[in-house]
This record gives structure tokens, C-alpha cells and sequence, in this order.
């Protein structure tokens, strides 16, 4: 075989596999994704469990990547603590390397099986669990199948001059095949394609055991440093993950280098070179996950002293848009929400601000709460851009709908904080400069207020619950804005006819403020009542009676 095609043949091979991964993955998360999650939030109240928690999921998800993930969103967002979030880590480790035993044996065969079974479960059934396994099904397929052409590929070029060349650099240079390893590793975001591979050269002789257990240490330093890359400007709390976990890499590999060569002159004894490629990568994990496991909790102190807490600099700047979680819709989905629940934060901020700005007549709180405007502007484009990037591969019929839930409520809050800003102030702002201080109507006004900031909470709640009866009572809150309109609207033409002096000025100011608040009420209620009431089909078309 020409080695230029064996080259590319191979380099198609291993898109074959990363792909089939991708597909397993995503077929699991579809069809478990919120047990998965909750499962995993049940176990990290405890390391020990935490701990075989992480291998269980890498077992099932294919990934240790996945895993990770979702232990870093569940510590970045403060719910659990650093240390069990560190030994699901140590846990999807020891996965990787189990799923890389499995798949070092010769089960090429079941190839077919699975895909054809797949394939069945994915296109004759309308249940989306048989379909989503079935999408599962042929992605472990074609990670077999994969596989196959790989170690066909290789046979193929084993004799081939320029083949041989390259081997024998890496054979004669050891630090270079820990350097590939690595970057590969890196480039392709999976540890396990790498020892693969690295496993079909040593299975044909043309990789010495010694230099192959270090490219595999290479392989599992590389596939470390993403996370950390990609965390980059997250929050120190955030990063203390991905850290800790490239340290015990680093700690790892530099202790194990020493022992490489020992290692694989008693181990070429005992096992074939593929077999003793996959022990050692097994070993390697399960042995440092066991040394570490005791240790946490000082490692854990280390790294909260070298990444202290810090408040953020920028309140528009996201904290839970994790960019690495886009590739896992239920943990990217899960922090869209986090940073949605921020948007009503400070909407209510800026309507305690509107009315305080508004009893206390004072504009410099009109001035400060115009501000927030720009976080609630800044946020809504962070959660869209975030939420549109996220792979759509991923995505099952009600992540879908979770995401254009999620669209749909920052969207409505943040034209709620438009019309506090270019509306609701302003008129607030014509009050105190017209000198329109005192009034009959300022406890309306005040009580109206405050029962918006009540139906804004309710609706963030609601947001995270989705309970139709919830939705029920806060969309009836509009006959209550609807009620206090028409009444105000009655009031404002009484005073016109009577043409009653410095009044009329007043109650039309009155008027556009209650007419602002009932347009924000509105936005609310359309942010997190709507999509409940119409999904439960209890939303009307329209409100026009049919015609006779």
C-alpha cells in the first residue's frame, strides 16, 4: 500500500472512531441524560462514591470528557465541593483506561451486529429511549469498525520503507513519541484513540514496549490540558477542577517515566504487546486514582489557596457559559439556565431600583439602574451566542425545547429591562424634574411595584419547575395590571373634562407609568407562563370570541 493512503486511510480511520465516539456519547445522553445527571449529584456527597461514579459514567457515556463536565459545572456553580468533584475525575480516568482494556481485545465481529441492531432501534421505532440507544448501538459500532481498519492499515504499510523510517525516530527518540502522543491527544480530545492506535503499532512489532507505554503516559497527559485551556477565563472556582487534574497528570507521568523501562521488560513476558500496552494504561490510572483518593483533601486546600475566590469584575460577564460543556447539551443547557436565572437578578435590581427611584425621588438610583441595562444586554447576547454554538448533534426533542425555552425567557427579561430603561425611568425622571412629587396615586404605584418584583420571582421559579398550575396564577396576573389601567385611564379623562389645574399633567405621568409596568408584567409572564400554558394546551390562540 502506498504510504501517502496508508497515511490518509488511517488518519480517516481514526475520524471513523472519534465520530463513532461522538455518536455513543450523545445516543447515551439522549436517551439518560437527566438520570445520568442526577445520579451523578446524588454520588458527590462522598468521595468514595463519587469515585466509582466517575467510571461508571465513563463506562456509559464513552467519555471522560463528558464526565468531567459535568462535575466541573456542579463545583463551578458552588453546589458541591472540589474534593468528590476531584475524584469523579480520578474515576472517569480509570474509565478510560477500562474501555481501552475492552477494546484491545479482537471484537471486531460484533461490528456488524451493533450497527445492524442499531440501525433497527434507530429507524423502525417511534420510542425515543429505543431510538437514542440505537443511535448509541451504531456509534460502538463503528468505534469496532474502526478499529478493524485501523490494524488493516497498518498491516498493509509494516514492510513499507518511509513507515519504517518514521517508527524508527520515534523508536530511537522515545520523547518524541511521549511529545506526538501528547499533542495528538490534544488535538483530538480523546486519550483513547491515541492508545489505540498506539496499541495496533506495538501489536505489530513496530513500536518497542518501552516507547509505547510512554507515548500512552503522553496520551493521558494531553488529553488533560483542553479542559484547562478551555477554562481559561472562566472564574478561579472553575478552573480549580481542570488544574487539579493536569497536576496528578503531571505528578503521575514524571513518577512513572522511571519505572517505564522495568516495567516493560517484565511485562513483555507475560502478555502479548497489545495486551501489555492496555494493562500499563489501566495500571498507570488505577494505581494513581488509588495513591490520590487519600490525598484530596490537602490537594484540595493547595488549590483553593492558588486559585482564591474572586468576585467578578464585570457583572455583564457570564459565569456559567461553560465553553467547554457546548459538546454535552445537558451540561451546556444546565448552565444556559444558571446565566438565564442571573438575567431575572438583575431585573429584579432594577425594579427595586425603579421603586425606590420612585417613592424617594431620587436620580442619581434612576442614573444606577439605567446601568444595570447594559449587564441585562450584555448577558441576554452571552446566553444566545453561547446557546446557538451548542452542538446540535447532541440534542434530543426536549433539550431542543429546553433550549428555545431558555431563548425565549432571557430574550422577554431583558425587553422587561428596556422598558424599565427607556420607558418606566424616564417617565419617573419627567415626575421629578416637572415637580410632580406628591400624589393620591404614589401607594398604587408602590404596591404595583412591589407585586411585580413578587411575579418576577415567581416566574425565575417557575422557569426551573415548569408547573402548569404556577404558570395558571401568574398569567392571571395581567387582569390586575389590565384592572389598574383601565381604572387610571377612567381617573385621567375625569380630570381632563373637569379640567381640574395641575392636575392633568400628573395623571397622564401616572397613566404611562402604569402602562409601563403592565408592559413589563406582560414580558414576564411571557418569558415563563407561555411556553408552560401552551405546552400544557392551555393557551388560547386569541382572546376574540369566534364569529357569528
Amino acid at each position: 500500500m502506498d504510504f501517502t493512503l496508508a497515511v490518509l486511510g488511517l488518519a480517516g480511520a481514526i475520524a471513523l472512531f472519534l465520530w463513532g465516539t461522538h455518536m455513543a456519547q450523545t445516543g447515551v445522553q439522549r436517551a439518560l441524560g437527566p438520570r445520568l445527571r442526577q445520579i451523578l449529584g446524588q454520588t458527590l456527597s462522598n468521595r468514595t462514591k463519587a469515585f466509582f461514579a466517575g467510571i461508571g459514567l465513563t463506562l456509559l457515556l464513552q467519555s471522560s470528557t463528558a464526565t468531567g463536565l459535568m462535575a466541573a459545572s456542579f463545583t463551578a456553580n458552588g453546589m458541591v465541593a472540589l474534593l468528590p468533584a476531584m475524584a469523579v475525575m480520578l474515576g472517569a480516568n480509570v474509565g478510560t483506561a477500562l474501555i481501552v482494556q475492552v477494546l484491545a481485545f479482537d471484537v471486531s465481529a460484533a461490528a456488524p451486529v451493533l450497527v445492524l441492531v442499531g440501525y433497527l432501534m434507530f429507524r423502525r421505532t417511534h420510542n425515543a429511549l429505543v431510538h437514542d440507544l440505537g443511535r448509541a448501538l451504531i456509534g460502538l459500532g463503528l468505534m469496532l469498525l474502526a478499529l478493524h481498519q485501523m490494524l488493516g492499515i497498518l498491516t498493509g504499510v509494516e514492510d513499507a520503507v518511509a513507515f519504517r523510517a518514521a517508527i524508527g525516530i520515534v523508536a530511537a527518540v522515545p520523547a518524541l513519541g511521549f511529545v506526538l502522543a501528547a499533542l495528538a491527544a490534544w488535538g483530538v480530545h480523546s486519550s483513547v484513540a491515541v492508545v489505540l492506535l498506539v496499541i495496533s503499532l506495538a501489536s505489530r512489532g513496530a513500536l518497542p514496549l518501552d516507547v509505547a507505554f510512554i507515548s500512552v503516559l503522553g496520551a493521558n497527559l494531553g488529553t488533560a490540558i483542553n479542559p484547562l485551556l478551555e477554562a481559561g477565563a472562566a472564574t478561579p472556582e472553575a478552573r480549580r477542577l481542570p488544574l487539579g487534574n493536569l497536576a496528578n497528570r503531571i505528578a503521575g507521568v514524571a513518577l512513572t517515566l522511571a519505572f517505564v523501562g522495568p516495567l516493560a521488560n517484565w511485562s513483555a513476558g507475560l502478555l502479548s504487546p497489545a495486551h501489555a500496552v492496555a494493562a500499563f494504561h489501566l495500571g498507570f490510572n488505577l494505581l494513581f486514582a488509588l495513591l490520590t483518593l487519600p490525598l484530596l483533601t490537602p490537594f484540595g486546600r493547595l488549590l483553593d489557596r492558588l486559585l482564591p475566590a474572586q468576585p467578578a469584575a464585570d457583572p455583564a460577564a457570564p459565569l456559567y457559559l461553560d465553553r467547554a460543556a457546548r459538546e454535552t447539551p445537558l451540561v451546556a443547557l444546565g448552565g444556559a439556565a444558571r446565566e438565564a436565572l442571573r438575567l431575572a437578578d438583575v431585573l429584579e435590581q432594577m425594579l427595586h431600583g425603579a421603586h425606590d427611584a420612585l417613592v424617594k425621588n431620587d436620580r442619581k438610583l434612576i442614573e444606577e439602574t439605567r446601568d444595570r441595562d447594559d449587564v441585562l444586554d450584555g448577558l441576554n447576547t452571552a446566553i444566545k451566542k453561547y446557546l446557538t454554538s451548542i452542538d446540535a448533534e447532541g440534542l434530543n426533542e426536549d433539550d431542543q425545547r429546553r433550549l428555545n425555552q431558555i431563548l425565549v425567557f432571557a430574550m422577554h427579561i431583558e425587553q422587561a429591562g428596556d422598558v424599565i430603561d427607556r420607558n418606566l425611568l424616564p417617565h419617573v425622571s419627567k415626575r421629578l424634574k416637572r415637580g410632580l412629587i406628591k400624589g393620591d396615586s404614589d401607594a398604587e404605584l408602590a404596591e404595583l411595584m412591589d407585586r411585580l418584583v413578587l411575579n418576577l420571582r415567581t416566574a425565575a421559579s417557575l422557569f426551573m419547575t415548569e408547573d402548569a398550575r404556577v404558570a395558571r396564577q401568574l398569567a392571571e396576573e395581567k387582569v390586575t395590571f389590565r384592572r389598574a389601567e383601565r381604572e387610571a385611564v377612567a381617573a385621567h379623562f375625569d380630570v381632563m373634562r373637569n379640567d381640574r389645574v395641575g392636575q392633568g399633567m400628573q395623571s397622564a405621568i401616572h397613566l404611562d407609568l402604569l402602562r409601563d409596568m403592565k408592559l413589563i408584567n406582560s414580558l414576564i409572564i411571557a418569558a415563563a407562563a407561555y411556553p408552560v400554558l401552551d405546552r400544557a394546551g392551555e393557551l388560547l390562540p386569541t382572546r376574540l370570541a369566534p364569529a357569528s
